[in-house]
């Protein structure tokens, strides 16, 4: 199983992916998504 941003399914092909914790869970998000999640994640 590929690594996939968990907002726009991007893999680490596509974009740089960054490991993160949300909501207690492990997540990968692409540095596209990033600003999002850190300034209001959907």
């Amino acid at each position: 199983m590929e690594n996939k941003c968990f907002m726009c399914e991007n893999t680490s092909h596509d974009k740089v992916l960054v490991a993160i914790e949300k909501e207690g869970e492990a997540k990968f998000v692409c540095v596209g998504c990033l600003p999002t999640v850190i300034h209001g994640a959907k």
